[in-house]
């Protein structure tokens, strides 16, 4: 899963995350406090940890949610209008 160009990733909110994942197929499994699991169909689970849903992500714990959770590679974010 390498290949991701952060350069051009831009910092995005919970809301825009959780949007870009339902948008692939995610849907909410359950939510812990101020951890939410979404479910692929697929299996692939992600999970988002955040107060308010304007929070923004430190780069390593989005490379985390794109790369090892969610699995996507550079052309899924450019699907999924993540990318500049």
């Amino acid at each position: 899963m390498t290949g991701i160009n952060y350069s051009k990733l831009r910092s995005l909110t919970a809301r825009e995350l959780i949007t870009a994942l339902i948008k692939d197929g995610f849907s909410p499994e359950r939510q812990s406090d101020s951890h939410q699991q979404y479910l692929h169909p697929d299996k692939r689970r992600v999970t988002i940890s955040f107060h308010h849903p304007g929070d923004t992500f430190t780069p390593r714990t989005l490379k985390s949610m794109i790369e090892k959770q969610a699995k996507w590679n550079e052309d899924d974010l450019k699907h999924l209008n993540l990318l500049k």
